[in-house]
């Protein structure tokens, strides 16, 4: 098989792993699944458990990227910071360090502070729409609203948060989308030019605190007030560009998925019952991250011999943790395959994780899809998908799976 041929397997299961993960459910013990060049843990008891162990399933290839870089963007990305390891792929005290400020700038009562400013930002999307009766929803809300969240917790200036999610999506292309030389060398650009954005910010707040973000990693990273140093610099510019993109590509692609179920279920049944009952939004909020996860997986590496589900793994296999698949298991949902806003119980998935690297923000993304679902349920009642559009098509990814686009009509 061509690496070409590879490319385009790996992305049909991408667009529809779902049937994947029922035959590896069903299967004895766990799946080798050579586009992946991992194990597939995709029962939700066997991800449950590697989540908990993280001493013998390492994040260190958390985020291993699909596509080698070519000698262009291998000529470019130097001029700019990192990589270093961050709260996604580190283990032990390394994680604790770099989780720390995010526990603390992500708090219950942070996020509270930030709501009215996510609230805001909503109305002013759907005001830029709402009179036209119809709208492509990814790129006029889903793909703009959580970049202008995650902006203002980090510190950016408005004027600089469309560089900066713009940099944050070249990033995701580079490492997992094929792209030419010349295609890489300028997605290499941007990401350089983001990088820089962020070390000015960086460098910035040493001098100049404020009540941001990137005021708290800088304090939590590099104490004490001396200049940062290359290294400083080098870790708070990766560090940071991991949480831009974290805050902004999972919840946007949630927000979009989120929708595309909500209409799409049985010619939008399921968004006619949320709106005759507005207080099913929390659990149509979950439901709809349990039923589409938009990070599907992750991988991990043993770092020593071990057994999970009587499959025996070398120390350094490669296991790709399902959590789309875990949030399908029959055997802890019933209907599993079913989308249904009034199943109970449903918020014991694994959308945002478990264990040590349970998602930080997981509350900022759930408020976010709350505040979206009751702004459209007031100002637009009868959104429905445009059925003159071909159907929504799916992203080829495991990291923040949505539709490509989304056309509404009310």
């Amino acid at each position: 098989m061509t690496w070409h041929d590879a490319q385009a397997r790996r992305d049909e299961l991408y667009r529809d792993p779902y049937p994947l993960y029922d035959r590896a459910r069903r299967a004895q013990g766990l799946t080798y699944v050579p586009e992946f060049d991992a194990w597939l843990v995709a029962r939700d008891q066997d991800v449950r458990e590697v989540l908990l162990r993280a001493e013998d399933f390492s994040s260190a290839n958390s985020l291993l990227p699909d596509i080698p870089l070519s000698e262009a963007a291998l000529g470019v990305l130097p001029r700019g910071f990192g990589p270093r390891p961050t709260v996604v792929s580190s283990d032990g005290a390394a994680h604790r360090r770099h989780r720390a400020p995010l526990n603390r700038g992500l708090s219950a009562a942070r996020v509270a502070a930030l709501l009215p400013y996510a609230r805001a930002c909503a109305e002013e999307l759907v005001d830029g729409f709402a009179a036209d009766g119809s709208a492509e929803l990814v790129e006029a809300y889903a793909r703009q609203l959580p970049g202008m969240v995650v902006g203002r917790l980090i510190g950016l200036d408005p004027a600089d948060v469309p560089a900066a999610v713009h940099g944050g999506y070249r990033a995701e292309e580079l490492l997992f989308r094929p792209l030419s030389p010349e295609g890489q060398a300028a997605a290499a650009e941007d990401v350089v030019a983001l990088q820089h954005l962020l070390d000015g910010y960086v460098r910035d707040r040493r001098a100049r605190p404020r009540d941001d973000m990137c005021s708290t990693m800088v304090v939590a990273l590099a104490r004490g007030d001396a200049e940062l140093t290359l290294e400083q610099r080098h870790e708070l510019v990766t560090s940071l560009q991991n949480l831009l993109i974290a805050g902004f590509l999972t919840t946007s692609a949630l927000i979009a998925t989120m929708l595309l179920h909500l209409l799409g279920d049985d010619d939008g049944r399921q968004w006619r019952m949320l709106r005759a009952d507005p207080s099913l939004v929390p659990a149509a909020v979950e439901e709809a991250v349990r039923h589409d996860t938009a990070i599907q997986a992750f991988r991990r590496i043993t770092t020593r011999p071990v057994t999970l589900a009587g499959t025996e793994l070398p120390a350094g296999a490669a296991v790709l943790v399902a959590y789309g698949s875990a949030n399908r298991d029959e055997e802890r949902y019933e209907r599993a395959a079913d989308f249904d806003i009034t199943r109970p119980g449903n918020r014991q998935h694994v959308a945002f994780g478990h264990g040590p690297h349970g998602c930080p923000g997981s509350q900022l993304a759930r408020e976010q899809l709350r505040l979206t679902l009751e702004l459209f349920i007031r100002r637009m009642p009868d959104l429905r998908l445009d059925r003159d559009r071909p159907p929504p098509r799916m992203r080829p990814t495991l990291i923040h799976r949505s539709p490509q686009a989304l056309h509404a009509t009310w």
